[in-house]
């Protein structure tokens, strides 16, 4: 019976995320592109300078580089690292390409859900903001879609508790720190009536609910502290292993990049008979791009919401400078190692192991160190998702039974226990339940910013024309 459930719940996983979706977010973020004029391009040194220079004077509760280091700590994951290995090796350098292609589209798409996040949000006396999709369902499209809103926030409730934002990040940090310290899993202990694990697990699950705690508890002010610390610190970090690598082997890079280009069109041309096609390429790298930086999902919204600021237009494009940095910025330099040192190609390796040898071989340091810095990279990166998706699924929470702070008290414990249970959850259609309630947040999502595409197009002319100062 149980795998007849499972089966059900793959096939439903795979309708959700395959080509419906996909194309649903790809027209919107080309539709949204047209409309702007290809804003992600033209506008994109405003927006990298905005990010860093917070808003005088705007309502809200944090400032707007928090607000966008908490949509990144919730982005910038297990994807960036784990997530474009697994592309690659399924649809081959290609897909590295198309991840671009969906995440170019995809700061258009970012920047119409951060805008209209702010549009349509509502703050209060007190200054606490609450909005994302749906509030701009609901305000933007009218009353009579307010079922739609309430659908988006029971999906973004349940991709939260039950998975994205904790069992498969957890999973991730207690396998990371194992496969690290104690890959033989010498150190074991039984747990009764739940199973053998490596003592690495144990702590591991303890030391992280404990922190977990302790940064949740403080809400939402602190979750953004954190985040405007941990965020920048981890991605410098990466990046600068990753250019390491790079710059290391440079006489490899065009080479390298023509096959990225060549097999994102035909795949059979670069890797030989074997490889599979022009269409899985596309496909994989596609979804993983989607599954990266979460354009068109609806989460990053939630937390522009709170940012403090009075202008639209500018949260906007603050936003749309995470779906930049996550994508084309750390994807990329994930992709580009992989190919450079050739580590998609050796056999038996997948997910996390295959960038772990790209780095490996491709760093002139020791092994061990190479190692370590990465599992640190992964370790932080699921950290900080699991505060960041914690935020979305109480907002989501919030619009559905109201601000009740008790029951969101309540709701933050079962999180944490959720976080503290996670390591010894290891049943796969838990993963594919959590898969098939982040995706489902799309569908509601993409019908509002098809619907209310007019409007970001109006509030962007009406605003950069009267403001004809600001360069292009």
């Amino acid at each position: 019976m149980w795998e007849t459930i499972n089966d059900v719940l793959v096939t439903i996983d795979d309708f959700v995320w395959g080509v419906p979706l996909m194309v649903l977010i790809m027209a919107g973020g080309l539709l949204l592109t047209s409309r702007l004029g290809l804003l992600q391009v033209r506008r994109l040194p405003l927006a990298l300078k905005w990010m860093v220079k917070n808003e005088e004077g705007g309502t809200g509760e944090v400032s707007s580089f928090a607000a966008l280091c908490t949509a990144l700590s919730a982005t910038i994951g297990t994807g960036n690292i784990v997530g474009v290995a697994t592309a690659i090796a399924a649809g081959g350098p290609g897909a590295l390409f198309w991840m671009v292609v969906a995440a170019f589209l995809g700061m258009a798409t970012k920047y119409a859900e951060g805008l209209l996040a702010v549009k349509y949000r509502v703050v209060d006396e007190n200054n606490h903001a609450l909005g994302g999709p749906f509030y701009y369902i609901e305000k933007g499209m009218g009353k009579n879609w307010k079922w739609l809103a309430k659908l988006f926030a029971f999906f973004g409730v349940c991709a939260g508790l039950m998975g994205i934002g904790t069992f498969t990040q957890v999973n991730g940090i207690t396998s990371a720190a194992t496969n690290f310290f104690d890959p033989d899993k010498s150190w074991t202990v039984t747990i009764p009536f739940i199973g053998t694990y490596s003592w690495v697990v144990v702590i591991a699950s303890l030391i992280l609910a404990a922190c977990v705690a302790l940064i949740l508890i403080g809400g939402i002010k602190r979750i953004a502290k954190v985040s405007e610390l941990v965020v920048p610190f981890m991605a410098i970090i990466y990046v600068v292993m990753g250019l390491t690598l790079i710059i290391c082997n440079i006489t490899e890079v065009p080479a390298a990049i023509a096959i990225i280009v060549k097999a994102a069109f035909n795949p059979k041309a670069v890797l030989g008979g074997a490889a599979g096609s022009m269409f899985v390429a596309m496909q994989k790298g596609v979804a993983r791009g989607i599954f990266s930086n979460e354009a068109g999902l609806g989460s990053a919204p939630i937390a522009a919401a709170a940012a403090q600021t009075k202008e639209p237009v500018r949260q906007g494009l603050v936003s749309m400078t995470g779906t930049f940095i996550d994508t084309i910025v750390i994807c990329s330099i994930t992709g580009i190692s992989i190919v450079l040192t050739g580590a998609f190609k050796v056999e038996g390796l997948e997910g996390v192991a295959i960038t772990n040898y790209a780095f490996v071989e491709g760093l002139p340091l020791p092994a061990g160190l190479s190692s370590f810095l990465l599992m640190l990279c992964l370790v932080f990166f699921a950290f900080t998702t699991i505060l960041g998706w914690d935020y979305y699924s109480e907002r989501c929470l919030e619009y559905l039974i109201g601000h009740k702070k008790n029951s969101l008290l309540v709701y933050r414990w079962l999180y944490i226990l959720a976080v503290f249970i996670g390591p010894y959850m290891t049943v796969s259609a838990v993963w594919t339940i959590a898969d098939i309630f982040n995706g489902m947040m799309a569908f509601p999502n993409m019908i509002a910013l098809f619907a209310l595409s007019g409007v970001v197009a109006k509030e962007t002319k009406d605003f950069f024309a009267a403001k004809k100062h600001l360069e292009q």
